[in-house]
């Protein structure tokens, strides 16, 4: 069995120069497919049951289905709750099976969010897993605009809640689709790491240009890059292409086991960008 908590695969990356990927499931063809390449390319994963997914399947059924694909992988494999929004939730996640939680505070104000968070962290840590934790808040493509992370807040927000990993803003934007824009702010970024020593983590990663999110992997103290719109991209694609291939086909089983190989080879790509320099 290879289910560890989020600490166990941040703080070797943290040491050894690369990022470990936090990919949001949607349901059990991603979360395979997203295990199956880790395996082929010998890189821990983290599996992300974020709101959406929780609106469709129970918190206990996606406990259940992270820690069997964990029992059968060969790498290291992370059951992480994505955006927590209350301690109820967290608690739920915790007493399910899941080895790690995120609590997003990210829209209230510091004090409640340091309270709010300090509290879930203690929680998990007694439990013996991970807690994630976010300050700056990360805007939507087409929705809510981002708060950016102030570098003191930061520094203040990591030492009293004791968090394993600490989620930024710094330019990145939930569910974008386009890699081609300015970037992060590296500046920020800079003046985040030379006040904190906690692994930070980029949300909505798949708007990141593929270079800088390579480049930042190997030479920064960001340690987790959430990747989801991309990947579901490409499940998307290879979903109308094996509907349409065969419009009297009418078994979903079928149908969906060819998207299985186009998802395993479009989870190593963006792996690959993660992964250690020399490996």
């Amino acid at each position: 069995m290879t289910l560890v908590t989020l600490a166990d695969v941040l703080q070797p990356a943290l040491k050894g120069g690369y990022a470990v990927a936090g990919l949001v499931t949607l349901g059990w063809e991603d979360m395979r497919a997203f295990v199956a390449a880790a395996e082929a390319e010998g890189l821990p994963v983290i599996l992300q049951a974020g709101p959406g997914c929780r609106a469709h399947t129970p918190l206990p059924v996606l406990a259940a289905m992270f820690r069997h694909l964990a029992e059968g992988a060969s790498v290291p494999v992370v059951a992480h709750l994505d955006h927590g929004y209350t301690l109820e939730e967290c608690r739920q996640a915790l007493e399910c099976g899941f080895t790690s939680v995120m609590y997003d505070g990210s829209r209230k104000p510091l004090r409640q969010n340091i309270d709010e968070t300090a509290a879930i962290a203690q929680m998990a840590h007694a439990a013996g897993i991970s807690c994630e934790g976010e300050i700056g808040f990360v805007g939507y493509a087409d929705g809510e605009a981002s708060a950016g992370t102030d570098p003191e807040e930061a520094e203040r927000f990591a030492r009293e809640t004791g968090v394993d990993a600490l989620a930024i803003s710094v330019g990145n934007v939930h569910l974008q689709q386009d890699r081609t824009g300015a970037g992060l702010d590296e500046v920020r970024i800079r003046a985040i790491e030379a006040v904190t020593q906690v692994p930070l983590v980029i949300h909505g990663g798949s708007g990141v240009p593929v270079a800088q999110r390579q480049a930042l992997a190997r030479a920064s103290a960001i340690c987790k890059f959430n990747i989801g719109t991309v990947l579901r991209m490409a499940f998307g694609e290879a979903l109308r292409s094996a509907v349409n291939a065969d419009p009297s086909r009418f078994d979903r089983n079928a149908i969906l086991a060819d998207t299985h190989a186009p998802l395993v080879a479009a989870t190593r790509t963006v792996l690959r960008t993660l992964r250690p320099e020399r490996s």
